[in-house]
């Protein structure tokens, strides 16, 4: 699944559509979401508050898959798949929110650059809830609930913060309990290891690192020579093939920080979509560990 900044949607790819989906024709995917096609976001401007798609992650919640998805101008929603229906969003305002998560009692993290912050908001509570507690982290791009240490975890400009969390699922509270300092700037994406659990996937400015979260230290991976690179915007692993997709801004997209491009490792290929502002890409699965 991408972020399609030009199109304004989420979109499922199937393996053989990807050669022929072009921005504009966003139904040609497999599947597709956008905050515009939506009238019951209406009262959220998604005009100004869904531009730039800045994220996408597939979720389970009660039997049902979802799709989580933010974008820069500040909607941020958990919507269900296939019938699209939202199960929560709100207007996070113009911090730049740039991820989000869904924890196991139906509240949901995000986090935001502009000027840092990681808020859990009460979306256990109703679709349209918008009470939340925060903490400040500068620029906070990256948030991910590690279920086997019932902790969420969030990745700053310069570290990678845990955060254990009481209260009940009305009135939570975001309580820090680790920090890990990053061994380069730029914390940028924050992602599961599917194939290796109890590891996560770290972006910053100039690389690609792998945490472990029992050893609380960096440690090396397959391929490391290949995928790690400056500028990954996002990374993940399917859990079956253990293929590692990333996407990569490329010289000459209308969109600076966007890509056309499909990266894929071990093997390693590219597949281009031609007309694409891609900012993220990961593999559509459910699985969080």
């Amino acid at each position: 699944m991408v972020t399609d900044q030009a199109a304004r949607a989420i979109v499922v790819l199937d393996p053989e559509q990807i050669r022929t989906y072009l921005a504009g024709r966003r139904r040609v995917g497999y599947w597709s979401w956008s905050a515009d096609d939506d009238p019951s976001l209406a009262r959220l401007s998604p005009g100004r508050s869904w531009t730039n798609p800045s994220e996408a992650k597939t979720r389970s919640l009660d039997g049902s898959q979802n799709l989580l998805t933010a974008a820069s101008g500040g909607l941020a929603a958990v919507v269900r798949y296939p019938d699209g229906k939202v199960r929560w969003a709100a207007n996070t305002g113009t911090g730049n929110a740039h991820s989000i998560e869904l924890l196991p009692d139906g509240n949901v993290a995000v986090t935001s650059t502009t000027p840092g912050t990681v808020r859990l908001y009460t979306a256990s509570q109703g679709s349209r809830s918008t009470t939340y507690t925060g903490c400040r982290l500068p620029g906070a791009h990256g948030v991910h609930w590690d279920p086997a240490s019932q902790r969420l975890w969030a990745l700053g400009a310069n570290q990678l913060i845990s955060f254990g969390i009481t209260g009940t699922p009305a009135s939570p509270h975001l309580v820090p309990d680790g920090a890990v300092t990053l061994p380069t700037s730029g914390g940028h994406d924050l992602a599961p290891v599917l194939t290796q659990p109890g590891r996560l996937w770290v972006t910053t400015s100039s690389k690609v690192y792998l945490y472990d979260l029992a050893k609380k230290e960096f440690v090396g991976y397959p391929d490391q020579a290949s995928i790690s690179r400056k500028d990954v915007k996002s990374i993940s692993d399917e859990p079956v093939t253990r293929q590692v997709l990333t996407a990569i801004p490329e010289p000459g997209n209308p969109c600076g920080w966007c890509t056309s491009t499909l990266t894929f490792h071990s093997p390693d290929y590219t597949r281009r979509l031609d007309g694409i502002q891609l900012y993220k890409a990961r593999w559509w699965t459910t699985q969080r560990r």
